[in-house]
This record gives structure tokens, sequence and C-alpha cells, in this order.
């Protein structure tokens, strides 16, 4: 399995909270559309965001609604973005992407949640060291497609790495180099069943006891439930 399997058996999962994934996807087009303007042709964060909510069949009306928000067309709701990281049951790394207006609210929520789960925040640094952080772009395994010339493709485009999985094809890249790898091989007719930004864990670490299980995954799905919280990354090395 590629360094990213888990998060395809997460996919899954989250495909069944779809109005949560728009409210969160909604706040990450209006952070983009603030920060880089409301033309997608000239704000490539703003771009990936848009394809992002559009692959994930977001209502083009809640696209468009966002943009606005964050241009300022409809109030002057600002959001702020950071990244807590600490550690879960049994010493399992997390990384936590926030975007909130309150962060205080915030703030008190994500501790509670750790505590609950018998895991604790820690400082800035104390994890991320353990992580990666890439550009990945799935594209599924189709009978047109030629692996080898695929992976020339996208070998020649600039991408870090290529493997070939059960159902997809699996590309990493360096961040800076991911909008262009992206963009190349869209061109080139390739759909992407993801493609986005994400921190890879180095290394992966078990857990022994079940009730270290129950509360690693009773953790995982408090923070994923918050609308305040964007991604959720971890070094748990699920069965």
């Amino acid at each position: 399995m590629g360094r990213i399997g888990t998060i395809i058996k997460k996919k899954g999962k989250m495909d069944a909270k779809k109005a949560k994934i728009f409210t969160k996807m909604g706040k990450y087009i209006s952070v983009a559309a603030r920060e880089g303007g409301s033309d997608p042709d000239y704000n490539a964060a703003l771009k990936g965001a848009i394809e992002k909510a559009k692959a994930a069949n977001m209502p083009n009306d809640n696209i468009d609604r966002a943009v606005k928000k964050g241009a300022g067309e409809l109030g002057n709701v600002i959001y702020e973005e950071f990244t807590y990281e600490g550690y879960g049951p049994g010493g399992i790394a997390v990384l936590v992407e926030i975007l909130t207006e309150n962060k205080n609210r915030t703030a008190a929520d994500v501790r509670s949640y750790f505590t609950k789960c018998n895991g604790n925040l820690g400082s800035n640094g104390c994890v991320s060291f353990m992580f990666d952080h890439k550009g990945i772009l799935l594209v599924d395994k189709k009978d047109e497609i030629d692996e080898e010339e695929f992976e020339m493709q996208v070998i020649e485009a600039g991408a870090e790495d290529f493997s070939s999985e059960e159902d997809y094809y699996e590309i990493i890249t360096d961040i800076g180099d991911f909008a262009a790898v992206r963009d190349e091989l869209k061109e080139a007719g390739y759909e992407f069943s993801m493609a986005e930004l994400r921190y890879l864990p180095q290394t992966m670490t078990k857990l022994s006891e079940a009730s270290d299980i129950g509360k690693m995954e009773k953790l995982i799905d408090l923070l994923e439930d918050c609308d305040d919280v964007q991604n959720v990354f971890h070094n748990w090395e699920e069965e």
C-alpha cells in the first residue's frame, strides 16, 4: 500500500458527512479568495480549493457564496488559519489544521477532545517534524491509461514519486511543484480523485491496547466532526 493508503479508507468515511465537508470547504474557499483575489485564473490556491469542492460535488451556489464571502461581498467574516500539534493515546502524533473565526472557542474545544481521549496538546513543532508536507494526486485506474506512459508523463511533469496501487495511481510532489504537476496532467486529460496538500507521516505507529484504539478512533471522530477543523493527520497505523 502507498504512503497514503489510510487516506483512501478515511475518504469513504468522510463522504458520509457531506454537510460538514461543504462547511469546511466553504471556509477554505473564502480564505483563498480573501488572500489572493476572487478570480481563480489568477489565484492558484482558490483554483485548487474550487476544484476540490467540485470533486466532492459541492453545489456551485455554495462555491459562489463562499467566494463572495471571502471577497467581502457578503459581510466581513475573518477566519484564522493555524495548526495544533499533540499526542493521542499511546503516543500517536496528531496534526490538526484549523480554520476558525473564534480562536478561543476552537482552542477550548480541541483541547477538550484530546483530554477526553487520553491525549494532550503540545507546543508548536512537537510532532510536525515526524511528517512531510507534500502534494498528493490520485488518479483512478482505467483501461485506457497505459501505466508506463503515464508514469513517464508524471516524472516529466516534475513529480517526486509515483506508485501503482490496486485501484489507483498515487503521485507525490514537492509543495512548490504541486500546482504545476497538477495542471500539466490535467491538461493532458487526466482526472483526479484527490488533489491536495497533506502531511504524510514518515513512520507509522501501531496501537496494541483495545482501549487506546477505541480512544484514538473517538479522538479522530471528535476532531473531524468539528466545523473549525479542516484536516486531521496522524501516524497511527490502523488495522
